[in-house]
């Protein structure tokens, strides 16, 4: 809800159906695809001019494929360890349409050093690392971003609440580039099973261009 489409100059309801993540492990790394078959968006208000080669919407809905995202992680700590580190890094895949915009149609890439252990009964992580994103603008092609994440979950329960902060932040040198501008958002979820498990996460923007509230339904298998 109230989710901004920047490129389109739009804010409205956002749905995203189909994201999905599929991951294999062998040994300290894990390959990762994750994303999103499919936006549609209800735009329910204007707050600027759409950019210059987005297409206006007739009806108020716009509707594109999402993104996808192909990534790598090391672990660079040993097993016997309680905390283990680990090294992420990849890509994500210009799959989105320009002239539809809800995003950009363009290479992004990250990097990340995470870490992970128990405290008790509650599992905590956290990322901390750098988005090279591509823009529209001329003048800067691309933009250097700070990627976070923490979280927090109450494991050994047949449910297992959790709590998560997660977002992105641009430089202090200058005013946020259109299209990839700070977010970040708080999410409360619970989640029942081990290995076939589903959860499902309150989500709340506390960035302008992050939704005022959502919600994340997911299920999947661990083997």
């Amino acid at each position: 809800m109230d989710q901004r489409a920047s490129l389109a100059g739009t804010e409205g309801d956002l749905w995203e159906v189909g994201s999905f993540a599929l991951a294999w492990r062998g040994g300290r790394i894990v390959l990762e695809t994750a994303g999103t078959a499919q936006r549609f968006f209800r735009e329910r208000e204007r707050f600027a001019e759409p950019y210059a080669d987005v297409d206006p919407s007739d009806d108020g809905r716009r509707h594109d494929s999402g993104d996808y995202r192909i990534s790598t992680t090391v672990r660079l700590t040993p097993e016997a360890w309680p905390v283990a580190g680990a090294l992420r890094f990849g890509t994500r895949l210009p799959t989105t349409d320009n002239e539809t915009g809800l995003d950009r149609d363009a290479v992004d890439f990250f990097a990340t050093v995470g870490a992970a252990g128990s405290v008790a009964l509650i599992m905590i992580s956290g990322e901390l690392g750098l988005g090279i994103h591509s823009t529209r603008e001329a003048r800067f092609e691309q933009e250097d971003l700070l990627l976070y994440s923490l979280r927090g979950e109450l494991r050994r329960f047949a449910v297992r609440p959790s709590i998560e902060l997660v977002g992105q932040r641009h430089g202090l040198t200058h005013d946020p580039i259109r299209g990839v501008e700070d977010l970040g958002e708080i999410r409360i979820g619970l989640r029942v099973g081990n290995e076939r498990w589903m959860r499902i996460e309150a989500v709340k923007g506390y960035e302008t261009f992050s939704p005022s509230f959502g919600v994340i339904i997911a299920a999947g298998i661990t083997r």
